[in-house]
């Protein structure tokens, strides 16, 4: 689970623009950085651009999905992320965009006419402090849980099938015993009826 790309788009207009960002490539090679940086810009101010006013959409791109919330006032929060439950995601940026809209007045969104001309120095704790989604929904950590619980429930299930099948191998065995000692019962019983003590 990670968070690479964090942030605020102006989407009221197109084409829209990148108020500010945040963005953790430190997987990546330093050489490739750069155009994964140009490309998850390119897709978080497309994605900001096809969400309208109030609508929360989650589009999935090769490996990546990109969360997108339209506030609206007119901006967008994005966040770019890779197996990241889309409930904690949707919870970072309803947060992402209180805090943000609560600072900064609608004056200077507005006045913005360039990429990343408003500085948002929240942005970076966002990043780092969201990388794992159990701090940004209580519902996830609840989620991650109950599947824990799934998986060891699966496996106590397995292993009582699997003792269910010895005892029936079991069962099996003993009533092919009880058909033989019977049958040696019968032919010692046949056999000792010639020897009668008197």
């Amino acid at each position: 689970m990670k968070v690479y790309y964090i942030g605020v788009l102006k989407n009221a207009e197109k084409p829209a623009l990148q108020l500010c960002a945040e963005f953790e490539l430190s997987e990546f090679s330093r050489f490739t950085r750069d155009q994964y940086a140009n490309f998850m810009t390119m897709i978080s101010k497309t994605v900001a651009e096809r969400t309208a006013p109030g609508q929360r959409q989650s589009v999935e791109e090769q490996d990546y999905v990109i969360h997108c919330y339209g506030r609206s006032e007119g901006v967008a929060g994005v966040i770019i992320t890779k197996e990241y439950p889309t409930i904690a995601a949707h919870s970072v940026l309803s947060k992402l965009m209180d805090q943000f809209l609560a600072e900064k007045p609608l004056a200077t969104i507005n006045a913005a006419k360039a990429n990343d001309s408003i500085p948002f120095p929240p942005l970076k704790d966002f990043i780092r402090d969201y990388q794992d989604p159990n701090k940004a929904s209580s519902i996830a950590k609840i989620q991650q849980e109950l599947d824990e619980t799934k998986i060891v429930l699966h496996k106590a299930i397995d292993s009582v099938l699997q003792r269910g099948e010895k005892l029936d191998d079991l069962v099996a065995k003993s009533s092919d015993l009880s058909a033989q000692s019977k049958m040696f019962y019968k032919s010692a019983k046949k056999q000792n009826s010639c020897c009668i003590l008197m």
